[in-house]
């Protein structure tokens, strides 16, 4: 018989680039502390695969909103809990290849907070690379907030947040390009700091920040 694959194109008999893939959580606001208790939270989430955490968020360009970062240091956030999603066997290479062409559904001018924000790009790529969904209570707030939208204040409900976007050639070993953030300019659609972290956390990103950098992960041109 043939290896055994998913139709993303993973070998599941070959052992040779075995990786766990982990859900990352951090808490959004420090009110998490007292509304997780009621099964509530505003939160968000990378996959980590290959030693790299990999999210989603806003910008107001029709290119990839996908980045990478240091796994558990997503800038502007508190790291909450890690969760096993399961094991892949997808080379580096291979994996790469399988983000940077997911990236391309993930273009930064579409996020939104109810209907397509980080969490729903992590129960994505959870699904596609496990076949196993990230937990509920992570997103549960979207859920919620997707039957009752036309409640929801005007700036909870804008889809993209000010950041510009660069191309620029990595000098890494694997020599793939990537897109870096510029420093974020205000948002005239949204005054208050705490709801532009809810919009998208690449809002959260400053120079001031030292918990590691935020790289964009270019798309595949189909």
């Amino acid at each position: 018989m043939g290896a055994e694959s998913t139709s993303s194109g993973i070998d599941r008999n070959d052992k040779s680039c075995d990786t766990p893939v982990v859900l990352n959580v951090y808490d959004l606001t420090p009110i998490n502390n007292y509304s997780v208790w009621f099964g509530l939270g505003i939160f968000h989430s990378g996959i980590e695969v290959h030693g790299k955490e990999y999210g989603f968020g806003a910008h107001d360009f029709p290119v990839s909103g996908v980045f990478e970062v240091e796994p558990k240091a997503c800038p502007g956030f508190i790291y909450r809990c890690s969760i096993s999603l399961g094991r892949i066997n997808m080379a580096p290479s291979e994996f790469r290849t399988f983000i940077e062409n997911v990236a391309a559904e993930y273009h930064g001018d579409t996020y939104h907070l109810i209907s397509k924000n980080c969490n729903h790009f992590t129960d994505d790529i959870a699904c596609r690379l496990t076949e196993k969904r990230i937990p509920g209570w992570v997103n549960r707030l979207a859920r919620l907030g997707s039957l009752c939208s036309c409640l929801l204040p005007e700036s909870l409900q804008v889809t993209t947040v000010k950041q510009t976007p660069e191309y620029h050639h990595e000098s890494e070993e694997d020599g793939t390009e990537s897109l870096t953030i510029t420093t974020p300019r205000e948002s005239t659609e949204i005054d208050d700091d705490q709801e532009k972290r809810l919009l998208s956390p690449l809002a959260a990103v400053s120079p001031m920040s030292g918990c590691g950098d935020v790289t964009f992960v270019k798309e595949t041109h189909k």
